[in-house]
């Protein structure tokens, strides 16, 4: 492996490091501490995949409806 692909490797494990912190803590702000930023990181993709779908469509019923979200 060379210097410039493992630089580009390194370089793709921190933009992936830094989206799955932006996505646990969205999470986080989203269920107003009822998800700990810990109890958030050791969440499986499917389960963060599963949370985040929950809020969207919560998201949209409250759009709907007309009901505060935030």
């Amino acid at each position: 492996m060379s210097k410039e692909d493992m630089i580009a490797y390194f370089n793709k494990l921190e933009a992936q490091s830094k989206a799955l912190k932006e996505e646990v803590l969205r999470l986080c702000w989203y269920m107003r501490g009822g998800l700990s930023y810990d109890d958030g990181m050791i969440l499986s993709q499917s389960e963060r995949e599963i949370i985040s779908k929950i809020v969207k469509d919560n998201l949209e019923t409250a759009k709907k409806s007309g009901m505060p979200f935030f």
